[in-house]
């Protein structure tokens, strides 16, 4: 085995294409219209209802509307979620975090909130990025 496959086969396991992709978007260096990957997605949230939206002043705009939301990204697109779906993807829904980030990880990418939230998904069960 050699180690670009490794580093490919885990970077898609999380949700993104391949290692460069992981890198630039967990690493905060990629633009807002940057394809995310699912890294903020687990197969089990499919039953909960959320909104999705293509444009992230619409996704704003679902958040302002309903402040106990959270707005993630999801490839080109905007996901607004309630707590269970934050909690599906093992993260803590009640982190400080989260208010720093006004619970919107689009805004708050790249900051200390974000690399915080995201650390906390990365902690959590392989059952929550694949299928099983």
């Amino acid at each position: 085995m050699r180690l670009r496959y490794c580093l490919n086969q885990v970077a898609r396991e999380v949700g993104f294409a391949h290692w460069e992709h992981a890198r630039v978007v967990l690493g905060g260096v990629a633009a807002r219209d940057d394809d995310m990957g699912t890294f903020w997605h687990a197969p089990r949230t499919g039953i909960l209802l959320n909104l999705w939206l293509a444009r992230y002043e619409e996704a704003r705009a679902a958040l302002e509307a309903d402040p106990q939301a959270f707005l993630l990204p999801y490839r080109r697109q905007f996901m607004v979620v309630q707590a269970d779906f934050i909690q599906e993807l093992g993260v803590d829904t009640s982190h400080p975090a989260w208010a720093e980030a006004t619970h919107d990880l689009v805004a708050a990418y790249g900051g200390s909130a974000w690399l915080l939230l995201a650390g906390q998904r990365m902690r959590a069960p392989r059952s929550s990025f694949v299928s099983s």
